[in-house]
């Protein structure tokens, strides 16, 4: 008895000398309070989040008090006043620590938002609360709210995260609560790419001083899309000037791009910037010269520049200076497999390694996105990890992880959420996480919804097929998207609904996640000459009911509404009746470019293209061309139409002028209209109509078609100077 009795009193002792969980909440009562130690903004922000939700979880509202005398409950946020048990010596900017302390919890930060994220992760691990999307988020009520023992420290794998999904722009908790930041938070005027024009406006300077832009192709190319001479000292002159004044309008920023212009083939060839080039071995070698030059005009700021398309790969001799931020885009990797696996990946590997040998300042701008087609599937989930573990091997410290994050792109939430986790923390394994996403965020579905990713992934494996950031669904038709394949997709999607039919709420988000396997389904079925009419029918209705259930404003990064995508579909790709006179025969003064030379019989399949030049368009390059129909005998008409695209992303652009003229023999023509058609600097993806109707029918055996070229890109497009496309998808007789 007496041994138990002393084995009792030392448990007691044992336990009354641990440290005591904090209790916040207690029975729907405040048991403790939000302390803060400054008036810091961040902390402020940080203790409104975690006080909004205690108050969602408990009902409570905590109170939040400044510079008060700490008492057993609180929570402290700031680093005022910290004492020999809690240190925030080396948390990196956004790290932060949370530690037990007196029977208090203590938040400190080594600077940024590292008290909002440590709100964070105390809400994530501790308190049950899961932050999925827009507004969406799950936790568990309840009347008592307490945190056991911890001493926590989490500090992120990369300095800056940067993605992208609408609720960005809309949900003031969720960019928070996704760890993630815009340009806009540590740019000097918001200024973070492509803003060479923005700093030596050509539209300024291009006249006066053609000097201070590309020479390439014999000439000089002042212009909105051009780059600069990098070796002209009065460039120079006048960016530094220009610098100087946004960072005394921006003094609580540090950083600034200073970097290319969109496109690509466009860098100065002038005797001198060459001379640099050639000696560098890359065409980064005047670009860093000239950036290490500004570096040093501002020391206590950083310079940040693109190494994008053209500048990829790194100079051999010249190093960027540390305030020098180089920032490498993987802009023409395939996405199938992770960046060591396939030729254009490796090309990018190898440039990211040799930047790594000469800089610690890099910030990777990767992509996981179809730019043409935010609404097809993108089986990239299981490359995301391995990838950016690369980055990080390599002296990333800052990363933009861009993807299709527009309302009802491919798995917008999970993606985002996704990345995010991964950039916090690129040890965590994708595959548990998405798990987890899944679970939590589509309940009963969630099971069928991974069978779906896992199958596509391995069927695209299995296709031997690239994913590239500009593809067309119909690319994939006798690959990852075949019928057998989309067959068992639906039914894995009709599942998941069935398992949630009951909750309004999970339904829903398994709707919206079907709209890509949807638009493929309609998007293929345009490219077969048989379609069940009333079956697509029924389908465009639903699609389009669900866009506008969730407000879907895109289908890419051109803006094309997917309304006007369905109602194009009625028109354009459904059956209609219209009596055609067949072309026997196609010739050509000019042959379509390169892999388009065997496709003319494209031209007449009966079978418009899509809104993706990569599947049933032909086109020229920097050429005019002729085109002579054979109708095989003399035949009545009353129009001829020619369907262009305009695709000026791509460097597609309508032609300037179609003139059609008839003949009997194929020998003597007659002009029957020259039609001029405008310049069209619109970005949206169009399909342009250039066709001929005549007043009374026309009788003739061939019609010739001259179709002038723009041939050269403008000098307001991205290619100014270069070799510009047009392309036909369809031309018939009437």
């Amino acid at each position: 008895m007496k041994r138990f009795i002393s084995l009792l009193l030392f448990i007691c002792c044992f336990y009354a000398v641990l440290p005591a969980q904090v209790t916040l909440v207690s029975n729907k009562k405040q048991a403790g309070r939000i302390i803060l130690t400054s008036g810091d903004s961040t902390d402020a922000g940080a203790a409104r989040l975690l006080q909004d939700f205690v108050a969602r979880i408990t009902g409570t509202k905590l109170a939040i008090q400044k510079t008060a005398q700490v008492r057993k409950n609180d929570v402290v946020i700031g680093n005022e006043g910290l004492n020999t048990n809690v240190q925030k010596d080396h948390l990196p900017e956004d790290g932060f620590r949370i530690v037990h302390n007196d029977h208090t919890l203590r938040m400190v930060s080594g600077g940024g938002k590292g008290t909002i994220y440590a709100v964070v992760s105390l809400l994530e691990r501790y308190c049950g609360v899961s932050y999925w999307g827009e507004q969406e988020y799950s936790l568990q009520p309840a009347s008592t709210l307490e945190i056991p023992v911890i001493d926590l420290t989490e500090i992120p794998s990369f300095r800056y995260r940067q993605s992208q999904h609408y609720a960005m722009a809309t949900d003031p908790v969720y960019r928070n609560w996704m760890r993630l930041k815009t340009p806009g938070e540590i740019f000097a005027g918001n200024l973070w790419v492509h803003t060479f024009d923005f700093l030596l406006p050509s539209a300024v300077y291009g006249e006066a001083h053609p000097e201070y832009y590309s020479y390439f192709n014999g000439k000089r190319h002042p212009g909105k899309a051009s780059q600069w001479c990098l070796s002209n000292p009065e460039v120079l002159e006048i960016v530094t000037r220009r610098l100087d004044s946004v960072f005394k309008a921006n003094p609580d920023k540090h950083i600034i791009s200073v970097s290319q212009n969109d496109g690509n083939y466009t860098f100065c060839q002038c005797e001198k910037c060459k001379a640099i080039d050639d000696h560098e071995g890359a065409h980064s070698g005047s670009l860093i010269h000239f950036m290490n030059k500004l570096a040093e005009r501002f020391p206590d700021k950083e310079i940040s520049t693109l190494a994008y398309l053209y500048s990829m790969k790194p100079p051999r001799h010249v190093k960027p200076a540390k305030n020098v931020n180089v920032m490498l885009c993987s802009i023409d990797c395939d996405r199938e497999v992770s960046l060591k696996e396939n030729a254009s990946g490796r090309e990018f590997a190898e440039a990211l390694e040799g930047w790594s040998a000469i800089t610690e300042n890099i910030f990777v701008w990767d992509y996981g996105i179809n730019f043409d087609n935010y609404l097809v599937p993108f089986p990239n989930f299981h490359i995301l990890g391995e990838n950016m573990r690369l980055f990080h091997q390599n002296n990333t410290s800052m990363h933009f992880s861009q993807i299709a994050g527009s309302r009802g792109g491919d798995f917008a939430e999970l993606r985002t959420w996704l990345v995010s986790k991964l950039m916090w923390d690129v040890n965590r394994n994708e595959d548990s996480l998405i798990q987890t996403f899944l679970h939590g965020y589509y309940g009963n579905a969630s099971s069928y919804l991974y069978q779906y990713i896992k199958l596509m992934e391995g069927a695209l494996l299995g296709s031997g097929k690239r994913l590239w950031i500009y593809d067309s669904p119909v690319s994939h038709k006798e690959g990852m998207l075949k019928q057998s394949l989309m067959r068992r997709y639906n039914d894995l999607f009709d599942r998941a609904e069935a398992a949630v039919a009951t909750d309004s709420t999970l339904l829903k988000r398994v709707w919206r996640t079907r709209l890509p396997l949807q638009y493929s389904e309609l998007d293929i079925t345009r490219t077969n000459k048989e379609m069940d009419v009333d079956d697509i029918s029924r389908k465009l209705d639903l699609f389009e009911e669900r866009v506008k259930l969730f407000s879907v404003p895109t289908l890419n990064e051109r803006r094309n509404s997917p309304l006007d995508y369905t109602a194009l579909y009625r028109t354009r790709y459904m059956p209609s009746g219209k009596q055609t006179i067949p072309i026997v025969d196609i010739s050509f003064s000019v042959p379509p470019s390169e892999k388009y030379a065997a496709m003319g019989s494209e031209l007449t399949d009966g079978l418009y293209g899509g809104m993706t030049f990569a599947e049933g368009w032909v086109g020229w390059l920097g050429t005019d061309a002729t085109l002579i129909l054979d109708l095989g005998s003399e035949k009545e008409f009353a129009a001829i139409h020619t369907d262009f695209l305009h695709q000026l992303g791509a460097w597609i652009l309508a032609p300037s002028n179609v003139t059609y003229s008839v003949s009997s023999d194929g020998r003597d023509y007659k002009i029957l209209q020259s039609i001029d058609h405008p310049e069209d600097r619109n970005p949206q993806v169009k399909f342009v109509d250039i066709s001929y109707t005549g007043d009374s029918p026309v009788k003739a055996r061939y019609i010739k078609v001259d179709i002038t070229g723009i041939k050269t890109c403008p000098h307001w497009h991205y290619g100014v100077g270069h070799p510009c496309w047009f392309f036909i998808d369809e031309i018939w007789v009437e």
